[in-house]
């Protein structure tokens, strides 16, 4: 049974392609099981354990092969301390990766170092060197601690222009009122988590395409420790925070706007976790299956399950639909016409 379709349907792999016609001498690889795209995590920094190590191809390609065994097999990542490198590409053997460059942070906005370092007058040619470096896209920290101004929404709305000037796409990470608002109104691409996110701005983002990345699950993880945290005016901001996220997803899928899962944590392959936060949010199940998925493939420029598209499935024995935690173990992991779990 082929989703979202859910229909019965049958495929060969001809090389890395998948075929609705037969191809001579195949192997009988799966049978009877529940068939979907590749899952998708489009918030994602492989190659870096902690801030307080550098990039590295090992845990890189560690990563990376976590994710494509729990059957993410295209990633986005939305900033890295180092560009990804070319091998990514060239390797069969990992998950399809779209990149956004270095995380681009402006004085006083990012960790120290930890990204790409500019100043605000440089940020539009950054942003562009970085889309144009990348797969296209560039990620910009659009604010970064509570009480503290976001990146202008003057400037924000440059990058995006110039970005798309070329054919690129952008990134924000948001997680404050102003800089989730600056993040609408400039036309970004993604709002990544957008905390703070004024429900008066999600039509907005619907009737512009701007796509919603809460990466719930790591909020999630945080916020027992938060509320037992010493009392400040930074606590209570980013619990109130907190408190608004769930209904603004599902306020925002109930609008139309493309929300899709991304973990931004550790360890990586967990975006089964994502998708049960989603449901929790109110999303259907298989709309938040579809924000790992389906949706996320078509949304990164890639097709589903269908004649001529790329050979990358999961396979699972139970509808992940009617039981999401399912998602979490599948049966069958092959990418590039390979079976690789």
């Amino acid at each position: 049974m082929v989703l979202p379709e859910r229909e019965r349907r049958t495929f060969w792999i001809d090389g890395d392609r998948l075929r609705t016609d037969p191809v001579p001498g195949a192997e009988l690889v799966v049978d009877g099981s529940w068939l979907l795209p590749g899952l998708v995590d489009v918030h994602t920094h492989p190659g870096t354990e902690s801030r307080d190590l550098p990039f590295s191809d090992e845990v890189l390609r560690r990563q990376l092969t976590d994710h494509r065994d729990a059957g993410v097999l295209l990633v986005r990542t939305p900033g890295s301390a180092a560009r990804i490198p070319a091998w990514v590409d060239q390797d069969p053997a990992l998950p399809r990766v779209r990149s956004a460059g270095r995380w681009l942070a402006t004085p006083g906005r990012f960790f120290p170092g930890f990204g790409r370092d500019v100043s605000e007058a440089d940020l539009v040619r950054a942003a562009v060197e970085e889309a144009r470096s990348s797969s296209g896209w560039c990620k910009v920290i659009g604010d970064w601690k509570h009480g503290e101004p976001a990146v202008p929404l003057e400037i924000l709305t440059a990058v995006v222009r110039a970005v798309h000037a070329i054919g690129g796409r952008v990134a924000v990470h948001c997680q404050t009122a102003e800089g989730s608002r600056n993040a609408v109104l400039a036309g970004a691409d993604s709002l990544e988590h957008g905390m703070h996110l004024d429900p008066d701005l999600i039509d907005r983002m619907a009737a512009q395409g701007t796509a919603f990345v809460p990466t719930l699950s790591v909020f999630g993880a945080g916020a027992d420790r938060r509320r037992a945290g010493e009392p400040s005016a930074a606590r209570d901001a980013w619990l109130a925070g907190w408190a608004g996220m769930l209904p603004n997803v599902r306020a925002a899928h109930e609008a139309g706007v493309t929300v899709l899962a991304g973990t931004d944590s550790l360890p990586c392959g967990t975006v089964s976790t994502e998708v049960a936060w989603l449901i929790r949010a109110g999303l259907p199940a298989q709309a938040a299956l579809g924000a790992a998925s389906w949706a996320a493939r078509s949304w990164l420029g890639l097709p589903g399950l269908a004649d001529g598209a790329p050979a990358d499935l999961v396979a699972y024995d139970t509808d992940p639909t009617l039981d999401p935690t399912a998602l979490a173990h599948p049966s069958r992991v092959i990418l590039r016409g390979r079976v690789v779990a």
